[in-house]
This record gives C-alpha cells, structure tokens and sequence, in this order.
C-alpha cells in the first residue's frame, strides 16, 4: 500500500479546559474549526492546499470565520466589539494560524490600519470603521513605498492643503488635502475599504513637510484620482491581498487627519508595537501545525524496521521542537498582557518578542522540515502537502513590521539604559515591579479589558525593563519554594541553571554599558546587535522562569513539577553557548526530566491537544 501520510486515528478523550484565560476562547475557535487533518472543510489542509494552487484563498473560509465573529475582535470592547485584549487576540491568531496563515495575516493587516484609529481617531472615524470592521470588512495600512521600504522618515506621499479652510489642528475638521504618491505593497489594499495612510503633509507657504496619518474611505474618494496597485505575487500567503494604491492629487474630505501634522510618524511607530507583538502569534500558530505533522509522521513512517520516531536523532528533534514552542509562548503572552498592564514597556517588549519569536520558529520549521524529509518537500502525500505552504507562509514573519535586523537595531538603542545600575529605591518601588510581574506573568489570572489609551504608549521604554531586572530575585525565588514542592531532579538542577543564566545577563550588560546610546555607529555595530540578540534569550529565559512561579500553583500536574522549565532553561543556555556550564551537574537530571517530558508530548498528541503550556496541566 502506498504512503499517504495519514495518520490513523481512534477517538481522543474529550479535553479539559485550560487553566490559561486567553486560551478558553481560543479553544472554542478550535473545537469549530476542526480537525484540519479531515478533509472537507475550508479548513482542512486538502481544501487549503488546493487553493494554494490556485492563489486563493479557500472557498467558504472568510464567511465561516465572519460566522463565527472572528471579526468582531479586531474591534474593542469599548466600541461595540469583542476585542478585550491583545493576549486573547494573540491566542485566537494563534488557533487560525494552525491552519492557515493567510488569513491570519489578513486579519492581522486589518488590525494594523484599524489600531491608530481606535488610539486618535474621532468619535466619527471609530464608529465608521467599527461598523464597517463589525460586518465583516477591512482595512489596511498603506505606509510601505517601492523607493523606501521601511524607511518611513523617506514617505514620498504628500499631502498638500487645498484652499483655505481650517487649520489643520487635531481631530478638526482643517483643509482639504491633495494626495499624491504611491504605496506598495500593501496588505488588503485592494479589498479593503478603509486606509490609514502615512503621508509627508506639506505646511502653509510650502516652506516644510510634516508626517500626518490620514484615513481614508474609498467610497469617498474621486474614482478617476486613485487607483489600485496590482496583486504583488508573492513566494507565500497566496490568496492574499498584497497590492497597493496611487494617488494623483486626490481629494481628501475635511476630517481625515488622525492628529495634528508632525505627529503621524510617531503615533504611527507606537500603534506598530501592537501588531508586532501580535506576529509572535501567527508564528507560533504556524509552528504549531508543522511540529504536529512532522510527530504524526515520524510516529507512523516505517523506516529501516522501525519508526522514525524509533530513531535517535529524529526524536530528539521533535523534543527540542517541542520545548521551543514552550518557549515562545513564554516569551509571547505576558508582552501581549503589556499592551493593558505595562504599556510602557511596549516599545522594548514589542521589539524583542518580534525578534525572537520568528527566529526560534525559523530553526522550528528547518527542523521539521528534515524530520519529514522528502515528504516535507513534496505538495501532496503527508498532511495533504501543507508544510510546504507553512513553510513559505512562515517566510514573511521576521521580515515584515521590521526585519530581524530592524529589530535588533531598536533594542540596541534602548539597552544601554536597561544595563544601567538601577537607581537605589525604598521597598515600595521594589513591590511595586513584583506586583506588575505578578500581573503580566499570571497567565492563569484574566488580564483587565483594553480601552485604548495612547497616552501610556512610548517611542522607548525610558530605561525600564522589570523582566531584565528581576534576574537577581528570580534563583532566591526558586530556592524558597517548600521542601518537596519540586521534584529531586528539578531542584537539583534549577539553582545550577539559573545561576549560569545570570552570569550571562550581566556579561550581556557589561557589554553594551560600553555603548553610548547617542552613536548611531555604536548602536548599528555587529557588537551591539549580537547583545540585543543576546538580551532576547535571556528575557525569553526569565520569562519562563516567571511564567512557572506565577502559574504553577493554578495549573499544577506536569507544569508545576518545572521539568519543562528546567529543560527549556538549558536549551536556551545552550543558544548563548553556555549549556555546557551545566552539564556536569545536570546531565543525569536532564536525561530523566527529558523522558517525562515525552511522555507529556505523546500524551498531548494521543488526546489531539494543541501542544502548549495548557498541555501539561496532566499529571
């Protein structure tokens, strides 16, 4: 009988809820979505393949999403929808990802040209998009130009006033502005009918440009003045919109400014700090589906008398898969709290999140990729052929909203004052981070609704950076937990791994202190840019840590034993170079913790649970 890859399945158990908040609303997308491994619905990786080929998106799918309301949480609960938060958002983005990114992405390009809106725009300009976002339409963010990428201080669109009317200030209505310029590429620029526009607004006299945000409604603009770019093909995300829009001295009614002149760049900067911290999301989701087919395979591919699963190396793969994908949940989902808790940090946290994601799930999905072999390669047979698409799907998610060395760049200029010795404090302020710690990290506990506040958001993170800082308390925390709260082989080699992890934050800081923030050249340099990403694994490293402490009681089984935490912890050692620092002490532990730690991943695949840190609420 010839290979199709197919898994043969008996029923699973039904699943219980995740402790998680942000998971349960994601887990009832999940349950009506499907299983995507059976064929005949849009959501199934036939059905989504076979679009793929025709680049479009699957028939049927849009409208089961809009069925279900995926659409009402791109629209905040403070203006008639359902969005209450970027961590449920990130967990639902999470969910379709599994499934298809496109569309993810579509949504996601909505959010980005909805978000300055719900941040400055008028009571008018949020109610208009509301409804038209609520129905199941789009927007999207024209800010790209084919001369200067993202490069935004170049915005070659202008905006120069027509007639005299107005002044131009915040929210009023001010003149009316001809439009001329063209952006390229553009998610949903084609299908959507809302644009916020970045433009240079040219000042009475001519004498000075300032940049300024416009939205736009298509229906209002005078047809023989814009135009729509053509589909941009593309090597992923087919069936996407990825097109663009000109413009010829267009028109723009009174009213489309999202502020006063001078202040769109910078608002536009903080607004990107949500949907940065949101492509975490859809990169983790993508991974997700291919370490699930790549077990799947490997636990039913006969090979050489045995499985592959059988093999070694290939399971080792799939183990390490396995606890990258802990990882970048840790790293994600308490950033995505900050946009309600700490906004603040948003402009740092975004950065590192969409930095190290991305790249944890690149060397994910390489590895998957040689796990599955030639049946990875292949565009029919295991799993309908789909890792092809994820992976090309992935391609996109280091690159756009800033490329890894975009982002690297921005946490470089913020690290030097991060490194600075914190100023001495009462205890007061001491309690005060813990407390926020407690807040963002406490996954278990609901995060309060977002109503946008602009005026929390920042262009830095002022020197500020509670995760970073609390590596000193973080071993003290851990030594003080009950006797017996923790198993033999975690206390054991915990101490070990979180005193190497600390050694490693301060040599990072001791290198960029040498930094001065105010060098363009220093903050550029190959030194600067390895500690940012040196910085990256480390607060993906406290983040797990935290994420334990402040979970494990509420989540208990496997999760609170810190088996997973202890192997994360090494794995993350060992990307800095420093694991073998701890293999003398921990070598037996981690051999016995690594095998409870499969049989946690097998268990999650028996009973078809998404493998995440809900997973291992099982004893």
């Amino acid at each position: 009988m010839a290979d199709t890859g197919i898994t043969t399945r008996t029923a699973a158990p039904p699943r219980s809820e995740s402790p998680f908040a942000a998971d349960r609303r994601a887990e009832g997308l999940d349950r009506f979505l499907g299983d995507p491994r059976t064929p005949g619905s849009p959501f199934s990786y036939a059905d989504i393949v076979a679009a793929e080929e025709r680049d479009e998106l699957p028939a049927g799918a849009v409208e089961l999403l809009r069925h279900w309301g995926f659409q009402r949480h791109l629209v905040p609960e403070a203006y008639g929808g359902a969005l209450r938060g970027l961590e449920e958002l990130c967990g639902l983005t999470r969910v379709l990802s599994r499934r298809n990114a496109t569309l993810a992405v579509m949504y996601g390009s909505a959010l980005l040209g909805a978000n300055p809106v719900w941040l400055w725009g008028s009571g008018k300009q949020r109610d208009t998009l509301a409804a038209e976002l609520l129905k199941g339409g789009l927007a999207c963010c024209a800010v790209s130009e084919v001369d200067h990428g993202s490069d935004l201080r170049a915005t070659g669109t202008t905006a120069v006033p027509d007639g005299d009317g107005g002044d131009g200030g915040d929210q009023g209505d001010g003149d009316r502005l001809l439009l001329t310029g063209s952006k390229w590429p553009v998610g949903n620029a084609t299908r959507a009918r809302f644009v916020t526009l970045l433009a240079q607004e040219e000042q009475r006299g001519g004498h000075a440009r300032k940049p300024v945000l416009l939205l736009l409604d298509k229906q209002r603009l005078d047809t023989f003045r814009w135009s729509p770019h053509p589909q941009a093909p593309a090597v992923g995300l087919r069936g996407h919109d990825l097109s663009g829009l000109a413009f010829d001295a267009c028109p723009v009614p009174p009213g489309a400014r999202l502020g006063h002149p001078g202040t769109g760049l910078a608002r536009l900067l903080k607004a990107l700090q949500i949907t940065r911290t949101g492509i975490g999301a859809m990169s983790l989701g993508t991974v997700d589906a291919a370490v699930r087919i790549a077990l799947d395979h490997a636990r039913t591919r006969r090979l050489y008398g045995r499985t592959a699963y059988d093999i070694p190396v290939l399971r080792e793969q799939l183990l390490d898969a396995h606890l990258d994908v802990l990882v970048g949940e840790c790293a994600l989902m308490p950033v995505a709290r900050a946009l309600t808790l700490a906004p603040e940090r948003l402009a740092l946290w975004s950065l590192v999140v969409k930095y190290f994601v991305p790249v944890l799930a690149e060397g994910v999905m390489a590895s998957m990729g040689s796990v599955l072999g030639a049946r990875g390669y292949l565009r029919e047979g295991t799993a309908d052929g789909v890792f092809q698409k994820l992976q090309r799907d992935h391609a996109i998610a280091s690159v756009f909203e800033g490329t890894t060395h975009v982002n690297l760049h921005g946490i470089a200029c913020q690290l030097p004052q991060i490194a600075r010795p914190p100023a001495t404090g009462g205890a007061e302020g001491a309690r005060s981070d813990q407390e926020l710690l407690g807040e963002l990290f406490a996954l278990h506990r609901e995060a309060p609704p977002w109503t946008p506040d602009a005026r929390r958001l920042r262009l830095a993170a002022e020197g500020r950076d509670e995760i970073a800082a609390s590596w000193p308390a973080l071993a003290a925390r851990a030594a003080g937990l009950p006797e017996g709260a923790v198993p033999p082989a975690v206390r054991d080699a915990l101490p070990v791994l979180l005193a190497t992890a600390a050694e490693q934050q301060n040599a990072c800081f001791a290198v960029v202190r040498g930094l001065d923030p105010a060098d363009p050249e220093a903050t550029a340099s190959v030194r600067a840019m390895d500690a940012a990403a040196r910085h990256c694994v480390l607060h993906a490293m406290a983040s797990c840590v935290l994420v334990w402490l402040h979970n494990r009681d509420a989540v208990g089984g496997r999760f609170a034993d810190g088996g997973w935490l202890v192997l994360c912890l090494r794995r993350l050692l060992d990307r800095l170079g420093a694991g073998t620092a701890t293999g003398a002490s921990t070598g037996e532990s981690f051999a016995e913790l690594r095998a409870e730690f499969e049989e946690a991943v097998l268990r999650a695949a028996d009973r078809d649970e998404p493998f995440t840190l809900a997973a291992l609420r099982h004893a």
